[in-house]
């Protein structure tokens, strides 16, 4: 049975103080299929991991290096491994190269709490770049020697505005020999952050930008691969989900008040419950066509509602996307509302849903029950904060 009430506390009671933006583009060395660096991001359920890697030389060899590194790295430490086991597996299976004496892969590492802690473990590659706005900031670092690795690394906090830039050798070496004689180098690349913080532009478009820089230094036929990650602190990204209408109809009022005081993107899932929500607001609530697929109803609008949608089928076929994994990009591109209702909530940071327990003449009470509970507990599993309570 659902409980009556709130269950796992109200949105109010979240802890997370910040979300991360992250972009990421990369730059293959001229004549080469394959980049040499990689890069890993993964969201555990109270941070987020950051691994670049840099494979010693260029092509299919170092692509395999470089995701060796970056796998390793951050399936160890979502499973809550110490950065020490981390780095001595990683040493110990990518040793170094007897004869260039150089690592067979450089890495970085950022894990950043929920909480905005950060940790930064660097190893051969450039230093990680740090600004609030359109100025830098200090990363106090201090060195250890870990599975006979020299790594320097530190502990700080981040908070809404700042922004860190993982970079690989490819960037700060742009133009070497050729438009810059000595390369781009750390200043030059921080002179070019600084502008792009000032137009404050989202993670993708720093990231993106940078690399087409590198392009252009490099005159177009790169002499090395080039990686970066732009990771951005911003406010958590909310979303509400109203599923259904609740059991005692005289509370339609206030639930439908919840919903609209909400913080963040609000959705409406169901049409009875649609109804009730722009029948409250003095609200027409239109039907989108067009966004009609062959599994599922069209969406619907409301003024003053991000996104509204058929009930239960929805809500099953944006599940089966979720465990799919269908990619953000995809579901964002797609029109119909179990797409739009996926990448809504793979979007968000904190999910709070707000699931009416009234039967319908079809009896689909315990069908629905499930299906969102399947739904609440893979979203946790993918890292958000998900709260939910039944009316």
């Amino acid at each position: 049975m659902f409980p009556s009430g709130e269950v796992g506390g109200a949105l109010a009671a979240i802890i997370m103080k910040i979300s991360l933006d992250i972009g990421k583009a990369q730059l293959n060395k001229v004549g080469e299929e394959l980049c040499g660096d990689s890069i890993e991001v993964v969201k555990t359920r109270s941070s987020t991991i950051v691994v670049l890697s840099d494979g010693l030389g260029s092509g299919v060899k170092a692509h395999i290096l470089s995701s060796l590194t970056t796998k390793t790295a951050a399936t160890m430490l979502r499973m809550g491994g110490e950065i020490e086991d981390v780095i001595e597996t990683i040493a110990h299976t990518l040793p170094t190269c007897k004869v260039r004496k150089l690592a067979y892969s450089t890495f970085t590492i950022l894990q950043v709490q929920d909480s905005g802690r950060a940790y930064l473990v660097e190893y051969d590659n450039p230093r990680a770049i740090l600004g609030y706005g359109p100025q830098l900031k200090e990363i106090s670092r201090s060195q250890r020697v870990i599975g006979e690795k020299k790594v320097s690394e530190a502990f700080f906090d981040l908070v809404e505005g700042d922004w860190l830039v993982l970079v690989s050798d490819g960037v700060v070496h742009a133009g070497i020999g050729g438009l810059l004689d000595r390369g781009w180098g750390q200043e030059g690349v921080q002179a070019f952050l600084l502008e792009m913080a000032a137009k404050n532009r989202e993670a993708s478009v720093w990231a993106g930008e940078l690399i087409e820089r590198c392009r252009q230094l490099y005159a177009g036929r790169p002499g090395d691969d080039a990686s970066a990650v732009v990771v951005r602190a911003v406010s958590p990204r909310r979303v509400t989900v109203l599923i259904g209408p609740p059991q005692d109809r005289s509370t339609d009022a206030l639930v439908v008040e919840k919903l609209v005081r909400s913080p963040g993107v609000k959705v409406v899932c169901g049409g009875t419950t649609g109804n009730i929500v722009a029948r409250l607001l003095g609200k027409k609530i239109e039907v989108d066509l067009s966004t009609r697929s062959e599994r599922v109803p069209p969406v619907g609008f409301i003024e003053g509602i991000d996104l509204v949608t058929e009930g239960t089928l929805t809500v099953l076929y944006a599940l089966e996307h979720l465990r799919q994994e269908v990619p953000f990009e995809t579901l964002q591109k797609a029109k119909d509302g179990a797409s739009r209702l996926a990448a809504t909530l793979l979007w968000a940071d904190v999910i709070h849903f707000i699931v009416g327990l009234a039967v319908n003449p079809a009896g689909e009470y315990n069908y629905k029950r499930q299906t969102i509970e399947q739904l609440i507990g893979l979203l946790r599993k993918k890292g958000k904060e998900v709260t939910a309570e039944y009316l």
